[in-house]
């Protein structure tokens, strides 16, 4: 199968309203069996068929399954195969058709794939989120009679054919390893993206993005697949404007509390970066931190202690002793929260304010977080034309902006639903790989 890469669309801003902040409601769909009654009640293959793919998605607070890929034994005839030739258990087919390789396309071609595209909000999707932790399962049957290119026509299935292959757009670019530092003899768990077509002879920047508590364990990939902190900095179309290393690590314990005091391993992560500049070539002087919740904060620690490792920190949603952020007030910081977040939204304005008294140049506003992608470029065009000499942008989301309909209204509701919307917005993170030390 091709690189990941060739079947990814990243959901922009513009989609947040109808899909990255979905309740995961569907009007009228019924997840598939799952486990052994899924197995049990389908086949690996079938007379022509040789495999089906399951192909997922990172959206802004799940990982969810997008695509069923159908491999034939021989090339299907484009314009042959249609939603109505097929169905997938419990999920809707948007888009059917053939193709010459397993990844989505604009229109089909004679191939030995069918592509069908499925809704990412039926009540089956999701993957991963913080209600769901299930495999990728596709059921798929061929309903009507499809023609290959030869001219033979192939029959419906008899049986569904279950996936029996897995494909993770983009986190499947990363890559896992594990750090033992050598201060504490503690171990960390990583998830790192290499530049495709990394040339040592160059010199990269990196992104570090440090998760929230929520998903704290020792599974490596839950950082990447809970939302879009990491998978958007790796994304084909970042990646083609900021050639970075992206770094993800997987904490197994809590990084940062409410106290402001944070755990061990955030010295360990500093530590971690400065092995992984020793060993590719990273320019440290493009080092950029971001997190959400915990991460922020573990973010503001690191400013504190280490003033001069950054170039530049993305802040999304956190708060912070006041009384230590003083040193950090020449850092230069993009920072996301919600009025609605009972505790960043005051947090972080103490902080922004005690950075001002400090000397730091602030450039604030209020923003509406159902803006579509065009709004936030605006916004973000407009924050820099406001404070062209600024080191602290500070925006706010307008209260009652990102919680979804449906979605209970709470303090921590404004909190976690701050995330998918902050990470979505390119200018932000276009501003972040810009700035250098």
């Amino acid at each position: 199968m091709p690189s990941r890469r060739d079947l990814l669309t990243l959901a922009p801003a513009a989609a947040l309203g109808s899909l990255i902040l979905a309740s995961g409601k569907a009007a009228a769909a019924t997840p598939p069996p799952g486990g052994a009654m899924a197995i049990n009640s389908s086949v690996f293959r079938g007379e022509h068929i040789k495999a089906v793919t399951a192909v997922t998605e990172v959206f802004g607070r799940s990982q969810r399954c997008t695509a069923a890929i159908v491999e034939y034994d021989a090339p299907i005839r484009s314009g042959a195969a249609s939603a109505a030739h097929f169905s997938v258990a419990g999920r809707t087919i948007t888009k059917a058709y053939a193709n010459d390789h397993a990844a989505k396309a604009d229109h089909g071609r004679d191939g030995h794939f069918v592509v069908l595209e499925l809704d990412p909000n039926d009540d089956g999707a999701a993957v991963f989120s913080p209600e769901v932790e299930q495999p990728a399962t596709v059921m798929v049957s061929q309903v009507a009679p499809v023609a290959a290119v030869s001219g033979e026509t192939y029959a419906p299935t008899a049986t569904a054919i279950i996936n029996t292959r897995q494909s993770n757009l983009v986190v499947d670019d990363f890559q896992q390893f594990r750090f033992n530092d050598p201060d504490t003899d503690l171990p960390l768990a990583y998830n790192l993206y290499i530049p495709e077509g990394y040339d040592a002879t160059k010199s990269y920047p990196l992104v570090l993005f440090m998760h929230d508590a929520g998903v704290t364990g020792t599974n490596p990939l839950r950082t990447l697949e809970q939302g879009l902190g990491a998978i958007s900095f790796a994304s084909p179309e970042d990646q083609a404007k900021h050639p970075a290393f992206v770094l993800a690590p997987q904490y197994p314990v809590a990084i940062a509390n409410d106290a402001s005091q944070t755990s061990d391993y955030a010295d360990v992560t500093i530590r971690l970066i400065r092995d992984l500049t020793a060993r590719y070539g990273i320019d440290r002087s493009r080092l950029y931190t971001t997190g959400q919740s915990g991460g922020c904060m573990t973010s503001i620690a690191l400013n504190v202690k280490y003033p001069d490792f950054f170039a530049a920190t993305f802040l999304v949603a956190g708060q912070w002793d006041v009384a230590q952020v003083p040193p950090m007030a020449g850092n230069k910081f993009w920072i996301i929260v919600s009025q609605d977040d009972g505790k960043a939204w005051p947090g972080m304005s103490a902080v922004v304010d005690t950075l001002e008294k400090n000397g730091a140049k602030v450039t604030r506003a209020i923003w509406d977080g159902r803006s579509d992608a065009a709004g936030f470029e605006d916004a973000v065009a407009a924050m820099l034309k406001d404070g062209p000499d600024s080191n602290v942008y500070f925006a706010a989301f307008r209260q009652g902006t990102v919680i979804p309909e449906g979605v209970e209204v709470n303090g921590g509701s404004g909190h976690v639903w701050t995330w998918p919307i902050a990470y979505a917005i390119p200018g932000v993170r276009d501003w972040l790989l810009q700035q250098h030390k």
